[in-house]
């Protein structure tokens, strides 16, 4: 079982991989839940890290309907992640209704490849979980991050496990939302999954810093229940 920190900061990084965590989402501008980070962060982190880093490719906040200017500014973003070595990527884009974009989707899990495309929390704005799970599967993508459409993982589990069910192994599924150390024992009994994504922030400080207690109390409560 692993956990992967999603990450705002170099400093949050650093403190992710020190205290255990097994991959890096890494991302900008906490206040709009993520956007692309710049180059200059992401290869930073390359050149001082040893645990994969996944970059987030998003080019503005809000909604994940993007017009072609917008996707052509996320190939490029994509392309130079992939120039730069980063083993994987976060993503995601929808249609007006809110359903994946499945097309577009399969383009961009091109573009990215060898990377591993992770669908980010677009996921839980579609209409219907599990046909977004096969059109997800169908694009090519790695891993899905999700609450279970809820606010948060804990209040989404049983979907979650409904999901790691229909998925079957084709496709990861990873609770993220609320994750901590507090709850990370009961969601591994509720979902069943193997992968968790948490900023591991515990207090309202606007530096957006992971907390390094934090880290290392959900790394090794997942060590935990994986040796039992």
């Amino acid at each position: 079982m692993i956990l992967e920190v999603c990450a705002f900061n170099i400093q949050s990084c650093l403190i992710a991989e020190r205290s255990g965590a097994a991959r890096i989402e890494l991302c900008a501008d906490p206040l709009q839940g993520g956007t692309t980070p710049s180059y200059g962060t992401i290869l930073y982190a390359l050149e001082q890290l040893f645990i994969p880093i996944f970059p987030m490719i998003r080019p503005r906040g809000g909604n994940f309907i993007y017009d072609k200017d917008e996707l052509e500014i996320m190939k490029k973003d994509i392309q130079q992640c992939r120039s730069f070595g980063c083993p994987g990527i976060a993503t995601g884009i929808q249609l007006r209704d809110g359903s994946i974009d499945t097309e577009r989707l399969k383009r961009i899990v091109d573009w990215a490849y060898p990377m591993a495309v992770t669908c980010h929390k677009v996921f839980d704005t579609t209409p219907d979980a599990f046909q977004a799970l096969e059109d997800v599967i169908d694009a090519g993508c790695s891993r899905i991050l999700t609450s279970g459409l809820s606010k948060s993982a804990t209040e989404g589990a049983d979907l979650i496990a409904k999901l790691i069910s229909q998925a079957a192994g084709r496709i990861i599924i990873m609770p993220g939302g609320g994750v901590r150390s507090s709850n990370i024992e009961q969601l591994i009994k509720d979902t069943g999954a193997n992968e968790y994504h948490s900023s591991c922030l515990v207090s309202k400080a606007n530096d957006q810093v992971a907390d390094e207690e934090e880290v290392r109390l959900v790394a090794e409560l997942l060590m935990k229940q994986e040796r039992e």
